[in-house]
């Protein structure tokens, strides 16, 4: 637990500055692209480790080499640390800064011209987690039970399957809703969400029908491939809108606020989930009650702050 809460606190931190650090550095231009390619590596990295499941798959003895191969990543932090440089927009704010009396960053944020756009942003944030960890979190074990005892790496294959949908979802996102308002965009996020998820909860599947290449059902690898790329394309979307809330001099800090404070927010949803699992009967049941939050997420779009067709803030 305490290796997970580790994991969770450094991944966080660097969602945050990685991503300003990207839409900062880039053209104007360039910005759904990298917000496309931000979102795709995450669950690229996804597939990877679905893949190494595969091949090596996880025992009572093998699991620390997983959490090792999990972490090796961290050596790249070393070379980004020492090779590559600060954006000019963040060193042009430092200099603002340096001559203007102190200010708390986080009393900047949720105070004066950034309230509303900080919590309408935390709110659409933990529709997100809440909905995504509902509907994509249980999808290894779901598959697990469906496909039995005969079938131990169809988790992995799961795994595989619906962190290649995301991949699609997250490039396709940032650059299909690029030019059309962000909360319309959200909005149509939150409906494409919602279809999958009925579609994949709400209807019957088993393990049954023709196998995908002898290893897995070709129908139901189809209904995990759909639900990943329209439940986790809010994260392509997120680093497109987020770095638009906020000036340079708190756009690290303001979005890092907005995505964690989310993700805080979803952690008693995800508790609830396990309760949720033995009253309604099973995993499906419960993401299906559990992903409804995306309706719920319509009506909080109108809550954020709408950004489309603005250059970040200096």
């Amino acid at each position: 637990m305490g290796a997970r809460f580790l994991a969770a606190l450094g991944m966080g931190g660097e969602w945050a500055l990685g991503v300003a650090l990207v839409m900062e550095a880039w053209p104007e231009r360039h910005r759904s692209k990298m917000a496309a390619a931000i979102g795709m590596a995450a669950n690229l990295g996804m597939v990877l480790v679905g893949c190494v499941a595969i091949a090596y798959p996880a025992s009572a003895d093998s699991w620390r080499i997983h959490f090792l191969i999990g972490a090796s990543p961290a050596i790249i932090t070393l070379f980004i640390r020492f090779f590559v440089p600060e954006s000019e927009k963040w060193k042009r704010a430092s200099e603002k800064a340096a001559v203007e009396p102190p200010r708390s960053k986080f009393s900047e944020v949720f105070g004066g011209e950034f309230r509303r756009a900080t919590w309408g942003a935390i709110l659409m944030v933990s529709v997100v987690f809440v909905g995504t960890w509902g509907a994509v979190q249980w999808i290894p074990l779901w598959i697990n039970e469906l496909a039995g005892p005969k079938f131990p790496q169809a988790k992995a294959y799961a795994m595989v399957i619906v962190s290649l949908g995301a991949c699609v979802g997250t490039v396709l996102a940032p650059l299909c809703l690029a030019r059309i308002p962000r909360r319309l965009g959200y909005q149509l996020l939150c409906l494409f969400a919602c279809a999958s998820t009925a579609w994949i909860y709400r209807t019957p599947a088993s393990w049954d029908g023709q196998l995908l290449f002898d290893v897995f059902p070709a129908f139901l690898a189809l209904k995990i491939f759909v639900l990943g790329m329209t439940a986790t394309a809010f994260f392509g979307f997120m680093p497109l809108y987020l770095p638009e809330l906020f000036p340079t001099r708190v756009r690290a800090t303001g979005q890092g606020i907005c995505y964690n404070t989310g993700r805080l927010v979803a952690v008693p949803f995800v508790l609830l989930g396990g309760y949720l699992v033995n009253i309604l009967g099973g995993y499906q049941q419960a993401a299906a009650a559990i992903t409804l939050v995306y309706l719920v997420g319509l009506g909080i779009a109108y809550l954020g702050r709408e950004t489309a067709g603005q250059a970040l803030q200096d």
